[in-house]
């Protein structure tokens, strides 16, 4: 498999870009042999430079959740972009949009729209301290919610008053929960939860029923802002907010990556309790009102409702898990495959317990090689584009891997 074409493409990315790249993207903390750049995508797979063809595991960190070039998404998207897109004033399909957010979204009575993850979580903080009036606000130790200054889990470039009034707690953990509000005190404005622990090289967990119900308590209580940042796994737990299935209703929701299947817009969600705070803080973006993403989201958002892609995805999610476990067994490998398998997370253990990286990087290049694009400690991603045979694919090139490197 040469990669010719794409290390010519680094070398004069790094004479125009910092480090050549950077982001989530950037595959430099990856093994040796990863594409940086691709060329072309389709379905459930991408083509790299040098055109080799890979089985997309990562579905672009989570966008696609129908599948790269979608004709019926896709065709919305240039129609709209033909009529009006980014003009001086937005087009009416934004309040087609969020109006349909507000029927699917049990809690929502009120959709903002924006680009990114962090701008949707930057504007539900804004949102929680002005309803509130205070400035302490609580997130789970190593949860990841963007890459603002106030978030981003690299802090160089910021300073510690960016993060002054954050109080952590260890997520799951009710006690500590209660912690973190006592802390906090008078001064509460609200507690961020994921949908799941989906922090980066560690395993996943579930939420915790009782977690969860406290932290809807604590809110309650104390006049606080619930915020669910459903920005990675928003419509790949349930067809509502991810929380929904717990009955725990959040006062405000993060949404991103999955829906407009690839194309750029993210949301705030809402309820009536918080919609005159949103009113009174001012955000914006040149972009943040662009109509063709907002059609692409209207028809990603039908499909949601009436096609089987959740049931899909659980179903090829739970066949790939329950393969690799079986491979692993055959191999004598100590796998660790944790979290909902529609968002699959795959790592490796010695045997004291601890992470074999070494493994789990050489599994990512050996997969790669057989055509199949998995992350050695990021979770990924099914999309309803992929079929039985995409997922038998993926374990015949697993049961090589395993054995060449175990």
């Amino acid at each position: 498999m040469g990669l010719e074409a794409d290390a010519a493409l680094r070398e004069r990315a790094s004479a125009v870009m910092p480090r050549g790249m950077y982001g989530h993207q950037s595959v430099n903390r990856l093994p040796a042999g990863m594409p940086q750049f691709l060329a072309r995508a389709e379905g459930a797979y991408v083509w790299d430079h040098d055109g080799n063809r890979y089985l997309d595991l990562m579905c672009g960190y989570g966008p696609q959740l129908f599948g790269y070039a979608h004709p019926e998404i896709d065709s919305a998207y240039v129609e709209q972009l033909r009529a009006i897109d980014t003009a001086t004033g937005p087009s009416g399909v934004m309040v087609d949009l969020a109006e349909t957010f507000v029927d699917m979204v049990g809690h929502a009575d009120w959709a903002m729209f924006c680009k990114n993850g962090s701008d949707a979580t930057s504007m539900a903080l804004m949102a929680a301290r002005s309803h509130t009036g205070r400035r302490k606000v609580l997130l789970a130790t190593g949860a990841y919610h963007g890459s603002s200054p106030w978030n981003t889990p690299v802090p160089t470039g910021t300073v510690a008053d960016d993060r002054a009034h954050f109080v952590h707690y260890v997520y799951n953990d009710v006690a500590s929960l209660d912690a973190a509000v006592a802390e906090a005190g008078d001064d509460l404005a609200g507690i961020f939860a994921s949908p799941f622990k989906h922090d980066a090289a560690i395993d996943q967990e579930l939420p915790d029923p009782a977690y969860a119900r406290r932290a809807r308590e604590l809110c309650d209580e104390h006049d606080a802002i619930l915020v669910v940042d459903d920005v990675r796994a928003g419509f790949r737990m349930t067809r509502d907010c991810s929380w929904s299935e717990l009955g725990v209703e959040p006062d405000l929701s993060c949404w991103g990556k999955a829906i407009a299947n690839g194309h750029p817009i993210s949301c705030l969600l809402g309820n009536d309790r918080t919609k005159r705070a949103a009113g009174r803080i001012y955000v914006t973006g040149s972009f943040w009102f662009s109509a063709a993403p907002m059609a692409a989201s209207l028809v990603t958002l039908r499909l949601v409702r009436e096609t089987d892609y959740l049931e899909t995805i659980v179903r090829l999610g739970t066949e790939l898990r329950e393969g690799l476990t079986a491979i692993a067994e055959e191999a004598g490998v100590r796998i660790s495959q944790t979290g909902p398998p529609q968002l699959p997370l795959i790592m490796f253990d010695q045997a004291d317990g601890s992470r074999d990286t070494v493994l789990g990087d050489a599994f990512a290049t050996a997969m790669l090689a057989q055509g199949v694009y998995v992350h050695p400690w990021h979770n990924m991603f099914i999309s309803a584009a992929m079929t039985n045979a995409d997922i038998d694919h993926a374990l015949d090139a697993a049961r090589t891997a395993l054995r060449t490197h175990t």
